[in-house]
């Protein structure tokens, strides 16, 4: 019997009907039934249309596509560390710091960003590792970050 492969919820229809041919339609139903992962719609691999749209809009806002893999990258800089990552009680609207806003997002996602905090410097690298690649959620959370951002 052929192993299952990792659990991915990263799909296109091509690529699904793929899968139910290689792996057999036992294995796809168990993947589809189980709920051991939330599913998300936005784990979907982008179309090459869809991914020279997003590149340009995303590069246009300062981020940058890596060569050595399937990753976007954006390096932010901020005031200070409170701004980067804290909190400032007295004002509670603007409690949460930049990277505690995103930390907040990427878990309601389920997803994780790399990152890198020195002071008020901010490194960030998205990529879905489930998917091998730059997803839909990876641009629906650089979006996301782009705002928390401009809001700090």
């Amino acid at each position: 019997m052929m192993p299952l492969p990792a659990k991915s919820f990263c799909s296109t229809a091509q690529e699904g009907a793929q899968r139910s041919q290689t792996v057999g339609e036992a294995a796809t139903t168990e993947a589809r039934t189980s709920k051991s992962e939330p599913e998300s719609t936005d784990a979907h691999w982008l179309t090459a249309e869809e991914r020279n749209q997003v590149i340009l809009d995303l590069k246009a806002a300062g981020w940058s596509e890596l060569s050595e893999r399937d990753a976007i990258y954006k390096e932010f800089s901020f005031k200070n560390f409170n701004q980067a990552f804290g909190f400032n009680v007295p004002h509670l609207m603007q409690a949460f710091g930049f990277m505690s806003r995103v930390a907040l997002q990427a878990e309601k996602m389920n997803h994780h960003p790399e990152w890198f905090n020195v002071y008020n410097k901010v490194q960030i690298t998205l990529t879905s590792h489930d998917c091998g690649g730059l997803t839909k959620r990876d641009v629906k959370l650089a979006k996301f970050i782009e705002k928390a951002a401009a809001s700090v």
